[in-house]
């Protein structure tokens, strides 16, 4: 009995084991998808405006300002203000004595008088002499000579005024007047002392309005406007807060190479006073170029690519390679920002489209 029941047990157990393995063979395999390629990525450098801000010294200064000079020569007689003082427009501020001015106009009047009395005569002359013509009297020719006569003369008198407006200008020269109301800040001939013509003589401020005139390169004419706003820091007091001016004249580019250019910034009034060092930031703003890794740059037929990764896919983006700095290359793309990554290990096992995962 025991050799007839072995058999019976062992092939029980072999149907088992192959119902089991039929079972397990008859399940299908699950669906793993295509597994993504590692790559390593760098990050896009620049693309944005970037600006460094520049200071340029200068010194505060009134915006209107004058230096008076006389028209004239002469010796500096009289003085009639002192250094620091107070003016109105039209005061009376030096004159000066030159000894030829007077006479030269007393000798313009006289000339004048004495041309209009003899053209008031001769118009009488010709006038009578106009009344005997009528009446048969006096020639044709006559009158004609009258006329002539008379005609010069009033040539005479318009050149005599001409002349008596040239010395009496020159004679009211010699006085020195302020052009506006202001404050005299210099005095720079003592009394009694020669003034040449055009010599300065003394300077003029108003206390209205303050501006300041900083030289910038010729590069940063491109990066200031009129009207522009920029920030003035007193260069006295470091922990002031800085003053707004605005840009109110601006050079135009010369022809000297290395020629710094003057530009004028007014300043709000009541704030920082004339003498004053400040100092004044512009800040020139400009496009850093975008930059990528050498490694990162593949070239096929349609021209040079890199790939992007975002969410986890890499897609390809045509460049164009502009520069080489070092390891990096500067390339132009519109479908390229800062802080974008791109593929520069392991981008030879993908393509467009392909799921990569980043080490």
């Amino acid at each position: 009995m025991n050799t007839i029941r072995h058999p019976v047990i062992f092939a029980v157990a072999a149907f088992a084991v192959l119902l089991v393995s039929g079972c397990k063979s008859s399940e299908p395999a699950p669906d793993r998808g295509v597994a993504p390629v590692t790559v390593r990525v760098a990050e896009v450098t620049g693309g944005q405006t970037e600006g460094v801000s520049l200071r340029f010294s200068g010194i505060v200064r009134p915006a209107q300002r004058a230096t008076l000079t006389f028209q004239v020569s002469g010796t500096l007689r009289e003085r009639a203000v002192e250094l620091g003082q107070t003016v109105k427009t039209g005061d009376l501020l030096a004159r000066v004595y030159n000894p030829a001015l007077e006479p030269a106009r007393d000798s313009a009047a006289a000339r004048l008088a004495e041309l209009k009395t003899q053209y008031d005569q001769a118009e009488r002359e010709w006038e009578r002499s106009r009344k005997l013509h009528e009446r048969g009297v006096v020639s044709e020719q006559a009158l004609e000579q009258l006329a002539s006569k008379r005609d010069s003369l009033r040539s005479s008198v318009a050149t005599a005024e001409a002349s008596l407006a040239e010395a009496s200008r020159l004679y009211r020269e010699s006085e020195l007047r302020a052009p506006f109301d202001g404050r005299v800040e210099a005095l720079l001939v003592e009394r009694d002392e020669f003034v040449a013509s055009g010599q300065p003589v003394m300077r003029l401020s108003s206390p209205e309005g303050r501006e300041v005139e900083v030289r910038v390169p010729a590069y940063m004419l491109n990066h200031v406007t009129l009207g522009q706003l920029l920030p003035v820091w007193s260069v006295q007091d470091r922990n002031r807060p800085p003053e707004t001016g605005s840009i109110v004249e601006i050079a135009q580019p010369g022809g000297v190479r290395g020629e710094l250019h003057p530009v004028l910034v007014s300043l709000p009034a009541d704030t920082l006073e004339p003498g004053e060092p400040v100092e004044v930031g512009i800040t020139p703003s400009e496009t850093v170029a975008t930059t990528v890794p050498l490694l990162s740059v593949m070239k096929s037929n349609g021209g040079a690519s890199v790939f992007r990764v975002s969410d986890g896919i890499a897609r390809r983006v045509p460049v164009t390679v502009q520069r080489i700095i070092g390891e990096r290359v500067v390339v132009d793309a519109a479908d390229l920002a800062a802080s974008d990554q791109v593929v520069f290990a392991g981008m030879t096992r993908i393509s467009d489209g392909d799921a990569v995962e980043i080490r």
